[in-house]
């Protein structure tokens, strides 16, 4: 592509996809063509069926074309929810072949990565999952090379893991065309404070009463313990492993976080087994296998101990946004 030429870009949008994805994008992109005073940055919303679709925010969007009217786009880019899935997966699978085999990047915004890898496009690539995704996406795809970083571009597969580093990718994409200065003045009109890239990781939001930095011996147990969810390990097998004693740790845990190490792991898990109830299908049982019990019953008390609902209560809530052919259904 020479300096001429204009970057045309798709974003294909599934019912419920975030919002704040599609304008981390494309707010950027616009102010860099404002800035640079030229049209450099092109964008077309695409839908499936080119029918009007509804975001997770409950706002409508008017696509400019359907799927199957897509030109060669230089990237295109899934935005949808972890259950987004293509009406029609032989023809949207082959339409996503068809443009890689064009050369066009493909790529993955937050929970659009779930359709973009069940398309098959994404077989010997790595792919970045938002943190609040990874149990649901590890059990879905076991296969696929997942990371916690900001950004992963593998090749012509970019996938981002929400919209503060959609924003980053944007200003990458800006930096490549136009030049360093331009994405900087981009940053600053968005009071944007540092282009993350490839290699950054996620930061997991922490209670306030947390240390932002765990100190090193609980640090090591909660890589230990992150581990061992689906096997469970004990305090006195983290000690050993750490060649320390359960009674320091205990008492590290407490300093550092306020919570013994044995709520802490159990902490752990719930927002494991959360993460499975919110964003799969699998039954409870298979939750509580996943997070390291043997019957769904402990882990309903827990889960709805540590988030005042049970798992069912849970995901009716999060399915109460149910749409079918873009038309939103009340929850079953």
């Amino acid at each position: 592509m020479n300096d001429s030429e204009k970057s045309e870009i798709g974003f294909l949008i599934f019912p419920g996809f975030p919002m704040a994805c599609l304008t981390s994008v494309i707010e950027p992109l616009r102010a860099a063509n404002e800035i640079a005073g030229t049209e450099v940055f092109v964008w077309h919303l695409v839908a499936e069926s080119g029918a009007r679709t509804v975001s997770s925010a409950h706002v409508w969007f008017e696509p400019d074309m359907a799927l199957a009217d897509i030109p060669e786009f230089d990237m295109l880019f899934l935005l949808g929810a972890p259950a987004s899935t293509f009406e029609d997966p032989r023809r949207g699978e082959g339409l996503l072949r068809r443009l890689d085999r064009h050369g066009s990047i493909l790529g993955g915004i937050s929970g659009g990565v779930f359709p973009l890898v069940r398309s098959g496009v994404m077989r010997g690539h790595s792919c970045s999952v938002h943190w609040c995704y990874e149990a649901a996406f590890r059990s879905a795809f076991p296969d696929i090379e997942m990371t916690d970083d900001v950004i992963t571009m593998d090749r012509r597969r970019y996938t981002v893991s929400g919209a503060a580093s959609a924003f980053d990718l944007a200003l990458r994409m800006i930096e490549d065309r136009l030049g360093p200065d331009i994405a900087h003045e981009v940053a600053c009109w968005f009071q944007h404070p540092t282009m993350r890239g490839e290699g950054v990781q996620q930061r997991i939001p922490m209670h306030p009463s947390a240390a932002p930095d765990l100190p090193r011996l609980v640090a090591r147990a909660v890589a230990l313990f992150a581990d061992h969810i689906e096997h469970p390990i004990s305090v006195a097998e983290v000690a050993r492993a750490m060649k320390v004693t359960p009674r320091q740790i205990e008492r590290a845990f407490k300093k550092a976080t306020g919570q013994s190490p044995t709520h802490y792991y159990r902490a752990m898990r719930m927002k494991a087994a959360r993460q499975l109830v919110l964003y799969s299908k699998h039954s409870m049982s298979s939750i509580a296998q996943a997070v390291g019990y043997a019957s769904a019953t402990p882990l309903l008390a827990h889960y709805s101990a540590a988030f005042g609902v049970s798992p069912q209560e849970d995901r009716k809530q999060i399915n109460s946004f149910r749409v079918a052919g873009n038309v939103p259904l009340p929850p079953a």
